[in-house]
């Protein structure tokens, strides 16, 4: 098995190539360690053929990408106990569940599983992958592209930026929660939106990190 700072690369990477190629310097800025620690560790990774380096590329082999498909299921699953069960705050739930996934034995998945219903998506609203490696892909849209007067659910919102979820949070702005536009200011300037009827500004760079399903008027 891998060790617990590999298995955080194999994540890390994992949730990078998400988003496209891979390259060791956002590695490092995402983890928080130096280009020279990054190098080394990956040199590691492809000696147990976990990853490949192709021109400055880093992509997962199938191993690779299997084990990394788990650790991220086991994240999301210490994250629902943290929130569910024991009640912590969902900015706080991401760094603990960070420690929680690597001790956490397919028996004790199992088991959590089954005493959290199965659930099928982070708090964040990230899915989380069956124990085969499965995922369901979340669908919707930006925030920040809902027309005005459109209601919209949110369904996803960005996990890696703390102060941003302690932001929503006050706003109560969680998945299942409804939004609606009020007016979306012009050359990329804030959205007016309504949340439990009460309105505030929210600045575009945030309303790119939530993505929402429009809502059926006839549903609201």
């Amino acid at each position: 098995m891998p060790t617990a700072t590999l298995e955080e690369y194999l994540e890390t990477i994992y949730k990078l190539s998400e988003r496209g190629t891979v390259r060791p310097t956002p590695i490092a800025e995402a983890l928080g360690v130096s280009g020279p620690t990054v190098t080394a560790t990956l040199r590691r990774l492809e000696a147990r053929g976990l990853i490949t380096r192709d021109a400055g590329d880093v992509v997962l082999t199938d191993e690779g990408r299997m084990l990394a498909i788990d650790i991220v299921r086991r994240h999301r699953v210490a994250e629902r106990f943290l929130v569910d069960v024991l009640g912590l705050a969902w900015e706080e739930a991401h760094e603990d569940a960070c420690r929680l996934e690597h001790a956490l034995s397919p028996r004790v998945m199992e088991a959590l599983e089954e005493y959290l219903d199965n659930p099928e998506v982070c708090p964040h609203g990230h899915p989380i992958p069956s124990a085969g490696g499965e995922i369901v892909p979340v669908e919707g849209v930006l925030l920040c592209d809902v027309g005005s007067g459109q209601t919209s659910r949110i369904v996803q919102v960005s996990e890696d930026d703390e102060a941003m979820l302690t932001y929503l949070g006050s706003l109560g702005m969680y998945p299942g929660t409804l939004v609606r536009v009020c007016e979306v200011a012009p050359f990329k300037g804030p959205l007016l939106i309504e949340v439990n009827g009460t309105a505030y500004a929210l600045g575009r760079d945030v309303a790119e990190q939530i993505l929402v399903e429009v809502a059926d008027p006839d549903r609201v």
